[in-house]
């Protein structure tokens, strides 16, 4: 049977949102800079690098195309800055590009990686680093086979895998990249996403947040496509997670927390299907999970009226445009973030504070 706990929260947990809609014109400009940044003296990164290692992360080089060791991994898991584990790619977006240099489509979590003009070499690119330590990983091209359009070109010096593996617990609530860890990810709508990413990134174990769209049946919408409710997607935000220090139960007891799964197409006064109460599962374990979870909210009568939240299998993420992403932290002035998801973040710090990261 799943267990649950401070239920009682949920009723003062709900306030009344205000319409996403209603910021739209108001695109913040977004920061990639990291609050948790490393800084080293030259001769600091010397004694931890190898040679190759501060040539390509430190020295902005390039390894020899088709020589690198990730180039044709196939494994699943994440890919780390290999100076100081900050997690940039996960295995889903990793692709043959035939360049000569792993790539990716995207990045784990909007703000990990930042980018600089490269001018050298008689060229105008792109160049990709850690926000967290500036390592140099490589460069970024708009000419990705994905929805995405993207094709993040990166050293395999710059990089540590980290593969996903199904191995014993460990108990330590700070995630050590250098251990292999099972990760999974699910898909949940729950009204606005920029509240519930900004809440999913505080939750220990959680990995990355991205906000987007799932459900509908075009390729690729826009915001704008999405707000008209035509299209049948809903806004949702999709969680990759490390198993040891968190769990699917965990990840959706969060969820029925953080929104009303009472109304049907809507949260407060945002009204349409792209604000359903849905769960995309990725496997069977997730879908048992969720829906136990359900059945045991409408057995002891949590909500007064019926769950009309919908579980249904996972198709197809679409990533929305960047200033949805890490809406929050971006916009932490704005009378939204200020009013609506401010007193949220509060109220679910306070009741899973033994949860919440500990360098955040």
């Amino acid at each position: 049977m799943i267990q649950f706990f401070q239920f009682p929260f949920l009723l003062c947990f709900v306030v009344t949102l205000g319409a996403c809609g209603q910021q739209q014109s108001n695109k913040p400009t977004l920061s990639s800079s990291d609050s948790h940044t490393m800084k080293k003296s030259d001769e600091e990164w010397k004694q931890v690098l190898t040679p190759d290692q501060y040539y390509i992360l430190r020295e902005k080089g390039t390894e020899k195309p088709f020589s690198g060791k990730l180039l044709m991994n196939k494994e699943k898991g994440i890919y780390k800055c290999s100076a100081c584990g900050n997690p940039l790619f996960t295995s889903d977006g990793k692709f043959d590009s035939d360049c000569g240099w792993p790539s990716f489509d995207r990045e784990i979590q909007s703000g990990n990686i930042k980018t600089a003009t490269d001018r050298s070499h008689g060229m105008i690119r792109t160049e990709i680093m850690c926000a967290k330590c500036g390592g140099h990983l490589g460069h970024i091209f708009n000419d990705g086979p994905t929805e995405t359009g993207q094709r993040y070109c990166v050293n395999s010096i710059s990089l540590e895998f980290v593969p996903e593996n199904t191995g014993n617990s460990v108990k330590s609530k700070t995630i050590d990249y250098n251990k292999t860890a099972p990760i999974d990810t699910i898909t949940l709508g729950g009204g606005c996403f920029w509240c519930v990413e900004a809440i999913y990134r505080e939750l220990d174990g959680v990995l990355s947040v991205e906000s987007g769209y799932a459900g509908g049946d075009i390729k690729n919408p826009t915001y704008e496509q999405v707000s008209s409710g035509t299209t049948k997607h809903a806004e949702v935000v999709q969680i990759t997670f490390d198993e040891r220090h968190t769990s699917i139960a965990e990840i959706i007891k969060v969820f029925f927390k953080v929104h009303d799964p009472t109304t049907l197409n809507q949260q407060g006064p945002d009204i349409g299907s792209q604000y359903r109460s849905v769960i995309f599962f990725r496997n069977e374990n997730q879908k048992k999970v969720a829906q136990e979870i359900i059945d045991e909210l409408q057995k002891e009568k949590v909500y007064k009226k019926h769950i009309v939240t919908v579980v249904e299998p996972f198709t197809i993420f679409y990533k929305a445009e960047n200033y949805h992403q890490n809406y929050y932290q971006n916009n932490k002035e704005q009378p939204y973030c200020r009013m609506i998801i401010q007193p949220k973040l509060k109220e679910f710090e306070q009741v899973f504070s033994n949860q919440i990261k500990k360098d955040k």
